[in-house]
């Protein structure tokens, strides 16, 4: 009797680590939006979903099975399976992808969305919502927030009021000395908002390189966990 249940109790363990082998990991795919190929992770079963809009050209380069080939190093392309990881349906969209078609083309998979711009990508969030988009929640990484933060153009700018703004969060690194998302910039804009952004400031990580680049505290090189944690659970 001992030796059969040792057998059944071994079976049961041997088909654990079998159903683990063979549990389908999560896989990106290229998707078509309007016209403009972006990147798609989708959980079976998501509980939210996020749009992620990378800084620099903003030119991911998607290829024909969910593979990016541009800005691998930048921060949210980067940390785009983390995302994934916590339940939520990632969109890693290129620099042509019309966000307002974005924004309905994941909310149809899953509301809330929330769209996260870094760098130059706060931009591009501006521009949809300026344009018609009207995401759940708007996060700002290293952002042109406003005047202040030295860049020619800024989110300020670009909204004109607060008015347009959805509830948003910032996410600056407080020795952050890129000449156009100084951390200057942010109290303006908060201030600005009337309410409906609020700020999470982070320290620490290493600075490499470019203070403009992904590998700087621009790029919260480093600290990556913290950001996701904090941008992923905003909605």
């Amino acid at each position: 009797m001992r030796f059969g249940m040792i057998c059944l109790s071994l079976a049961a363990v041997f088909t654990g680590f079998a159903s683990l082998a063979i549990a389908p990991a999560l896989a990106d795919e290229t998707v078509t939006i309007g016209g403009s190929r972006a990147v798609l992770i989708r959980p079976k079963a998501p509980r939210a979903s996020v749009i992620l809009l990378p800084g620099g050209s903003g030119a991911i380069q998607a290829g024909d099975q969910g593979d990016i080939h541009g800005l691998l190093g930048n921060q949210l392309v980067r940390t785009r399976k983390a995302y994934a990881a916590r339940g939520l349906a990632v969109l890693v969209a290129d620099v042509s992808t019309n966000l307002k078609a974005a924004v309905d083309y994941m909310a149809a998979i899953k509301r809330p969305v929330t769209v996260i711009g870094t760098s130059r990508g706060t931009l591009r969030a501006a521009e949809g919502i300026a344009g018609g988009a009207r995401p759940d929640a708007l996060v700002l990484t290293s952002a042109f927030l406003s005047p202040e933060s030295g860049g020619g153009g800024n989110v300020m700018s670009i909204l004109g009021s607060p008015q347009a703004l959805p509830r948003t969060l910032v996410i600056h690194h407080r020795q952050d000395s890129c000449k156009f998302t100084l951390p200057a910039g942010v109290d303006p804009f908060i201030k600005w908002s009337a309410g409906r952004a609020r700020v999470s400031w982070l320290s620490g990580g290493a600075e490499e390189g470019d203070a403009c680049e992904a590998r700087g505290h621009h790029g919260f090189n480093g600290l990556d966990g913290q950001v996701v944690g904090l941008a992923g659970g905003f909605r």
